[in-house]
This record gives C-alpha cells, sequence and structure tokens, in this order.
C-alpha cells in the first residue's frame, strides 16, 4: 500500500497533487510521503511485537536526512555501510546505540570514527576485519561489540547482483568456520561478542530461504552458547521484497516474516534486530518525469523522457521494472500503445522498458514511474553532466523540498583547472 492514488482524475501524493509540485520543484523529481514511511515502519514493528526487538533502517535504500529523522523519530535504529552513512544517521538525530556498522571493507578511518561516535554493534565480516576493530578499540580502552555476519550458503532466489547469501559471494564468514572464528573473538582485547548476524539478500519474495537461513542461525546459536559464548542478540537483515508489479502476486507481508522470525529463533530469548530498507522506503516515493518527444522508430515507437539512467538507474543496471502512470489519469477502456521508454542520456541502456503498453501520452505530459523510493535518488549520478534531481517530502496537504536541484554552477565549481593548464 501507497499514499499515491487518483484523486478527480489527478494523481496525488498523499493529499497534494503531483502536477503542482512538479511546477513548483521542476521535473525530474523524487517525490516521497511520510505517511507511507511511517505505516510501512509501524508494520515492521508490530510484526516483531511479539519480542524485544530494533528495527534498523537500511540507509543504503534511502540516505535522505528527512527521511532519516522522520523514521529515526518513530524510534528506528539505522543499519549503515560506509563513514558517510554513519555520518547521516547522526546528522539526523540517530543516536549511536541504535546504529549498527555493516559492509565488508570497513577502513581504519571508518572504524575509529564509529568508535569515537558511539555505536550498537560492528557486523563484522572477516577475520582480518575482527583483528583490526579489536587493536583499534583496545588502544581507546574499549571494547567494541559484535556479531560475525555468518554465510549460511542459501540461495535466495533473487537476482545474481543482490544475492548475498551463498558461499560464492563475498559477504561473511562462512557458516562451518563460525565456531572456530567466534573462539578468537572470545580472546582479543577489543571485541566484546553480543550475537549473530546473517542477511542472505535483497527483494525476496519467498520466504522459505529466509526460514532456512534462520534455522541455521538458530543451530549455531545452540552450539555458540554450548562453547561458552553469550549470544543475546540475533540481527537478521533484511531483504523481503515489494510488489514492482501491481498486477502480480504481492510479496509476503512483514507479519508473515514476522512469524518465520517466531518459528526459527523465538525461543531463544534473544533481542531480535532485522534491517529492511526496500520495503519501508520502496513504494513510499515515485520519480516525476516530463515527455520531452514521442518518436516513431523502425517498428517501434518510443517515449522520451527527461529522466534518465542516471537519476533512475535501477532498469538499466539490473533489468528492474517499474510500473510508469501518466499524472492525469487515462480515461477507463481507452486503448493502450507499446512504447520503449527512454531517457536523453547517450546510451542505449538509457531504457526504463520496452515495449510498455501505455495510454495516449504527449509532449509536456507528467508521468510517474511507481515504487522508486529505494535504490532510486541513492544511486543517482551526474553522467553527462545532467544534475541531481531535487527529493521532495510530502505529509498531508503540504510539502517540502528535501534536497535541492544545484544549479550548474554548483556542479562545475567541484572541478578546479590546475595553474598549468
Amino acid at each position: 500500500m501507497d499514499h499515491f492514488t487518483y484523486k478527480n482524475g489527478a494523481l496525488h501524493a498523499e493529499d497534494v497533487p503531483v502536477s503542482e509540485i512538479a511546477r513548483s520543484v521542476g521535473t525530474p523529481v523524487y517525490i516521497y510521503s511520510a505517511a507511507t514511511l511511517e505505516r510501512h515502519f509501524k508494520l515492521f514493528q508490530e510484526a516483531l511485537g511479539w519480542t524485544d526487538h530494533l528495527i534498523c533502517f537500511a540507509i543504503k535504500s534511502n540516505s535522505n536526512l528527512a527521511v532519516l529523522k522522520l523514521l529515526g523519530d518513530l524510534g528506528a535504529g539505522m543499519d549503515v555501510v560506509s563513514g558517510g552513512e554513519y555520518r547521516r544517521a547522526k546528522a539526523a538525530g540517530v543516536p549511536g546505540e541504535r546504529i549498527v556498522f555493516s559492509g565488508v571493507g570497513k577502513t581504519r578511518e571508518e572504524i575509529a570514527l564509529v568508535l569515537d561516535g558511539g555505536i550498537r554493534q560492528f557486523n563484522v565480516e572477516s577475520e582480518p576485519e575482527l583483528l583490526a576493530i579489536s587493536e583499534i578499540a583496545a588502544a581507546k580502552g574499549l571494547k567494541a561489540p559484535i556479531a560475525l555476519r555468518v554465510n549460511p550458503d542459501v540461495d535466495a532466489k533473487t537476482h545474481e547482483k543482490i544475492a548475498t547469501g551463498k558461499s560464492e559471494n563475498k559477504f561473511g564468514i562462512p557458516i562451518a568456520k563460525a565456531q572456530a572464528v567466534y573462539a578468537m573473538a572470545a580472546t582479543l582485547p577489543g571485541i566484546e561478542v553480543m550475537g549473530i548476524d546473517v542477511h542472505i539478500g535483497s527483494q525476496l519474495t519467498d520466504l522459505e530461504p529466509f526460514e532456512a537461513a534462520f534455522n541455521k542461525v538458530a543451530e549455531l546459536t545452540r552450539a555458540l552458547r554450548a562453547d561458552g559464548h553469550d549470544i543475546r542478540r540475533l540481527d537478521l537483515g533484511g531483504g523481503l521484497g515489494i510488489p514492482y508489479q501491481r498486477d502480480n502476486n504481492a510479496p509476503p507481508l512483514p507479519i508473515e516474516y514476522g512469524e518465520v522470525i517466531r518459528r526459527a529463533v523465538g525461543d531463544l530469548g534473544c533481542e531480535i534486530e532485522i534491517e529492511p530498507g526496500r520495503l519501508i522506503s520502496g513504494n513510499a516515493g515515485i520519480l516525476v518525469s516530463e515527455v520531452i518527444y514521442l518518436k516513431e522508430g523502425e517498428g517501434r515507437n518510443f517515449l522520451i523522457l527527461d529522466a534518465a539512467m542516471n537519476d533512475l538507474v535501477r532498469p538499466s543496471m539490473y533489468g528492474a521494472h517499474h510500473d510508469i502512470i501518466p499524472v492525469v489519469e487515462a480515461q477507463a477502456g481507452v486503448e493502450q500503445a507499446p512504447f520503449d521508454v527512454v531517457g536523453p542520456v547517450c546510451e542505449t541502456g538509457d531504457t526504463f522498458a520496452k515495449a510498455r503498453n501505455l495510454p495516449p501520452v504527449g509532449a509536456g505530459d507528467l508521468v510517474a514511474f511507481r515504487s522508486a523510493g529505494a535504490y532510486g535518488a541513492v544511486m543517482a549520478s551526474e553522467y553527462n553532466s545532467r544534475p541531481l534531481i531535487p527529493e521532495v517530502l510530502v505529509r498531508g496537504d503540504h510539502f517540502a523540498v528535501i534536497r535541492q536541484r544545484p544549479s550548474f554552477e554548483e556542479m562545475l565549481s567541484r572541478d578546479s583547472i590546475p595553474e598549468w593548464l
């Protein structure tokens, strides 16, 4: 569910006409719904209401400070994968004790940064990282709270570029080695073992891989406790998918996901952490673009937009689907026609959809890409010297620009020409 609906034939973000935002801010533009963000976060809270838990929003899905502040004020923790994301979480007012630091390539500078600023735990991905954290923490007279990320060798049945829990992936410590690495961790002066971490991938639409991974985590928990480790926290990652195509079967609901967690690990008495990103922010955002031209090609017609792959790279990178709808509602029964929906970037890969059936639209009309709130703005670039596009947050009948579109002068000013040129 989201809060982008037609009212009197015009697409609205909550109670604000999308066309009004486009006129005020320009296109392309990302628009987020505060009500949708809040609702999706609360669904996870309800799903884990049976146990002590923390919902850590995966900042990599949407890192705008206003979005982080909104979720942080609801009690969300944050899952960060870089020093920059850690700084964003802190800037949004989220305390260190609600921030989890994940990622395979934590630098020594980043480790020191979060130890100084406060951290709930490091999700450790390798033995060398574990040794580095211990050394840096011990030098500061600290013990770093850690969970080892284990790789359970479970096929998440998702796109190969967002699968993270198979033995061939770069993430985590093979679960068969986990007891040995925990034994090593227990001897290190700068380490406090808190729990276990697992994350098998993103955009999962089947609960079976989750259950398989969580059952392995439960088995490992019992084995580690038998070895004398105080395992009191389980970080079960994120990855629950969203319905990018409205006419397809919907993925499982958070309440069903919560029941899988209860069945697998609910008897262990551990605090549960999860790290959803896409399911909270994905359907809470749309990308709005203006049609520049309709172009007739050889055997196909092109809808050329002012948005491009640098603004929304998911279709080009993953072959991802986003529903595309007109901002002015099509009349019932109107005949649709197939279009290749493309942007102006000089790449054949700058294609959002091929042979997509759409109602009549023409130059100057507005279209919206649904489910664009996750991995949209955060993955954008200035390729072809196109400025990053603005982001807008709506609540009720008002909206605010939460990231301005930079001017060309601002963009160019970041470069410098050496004197010898």
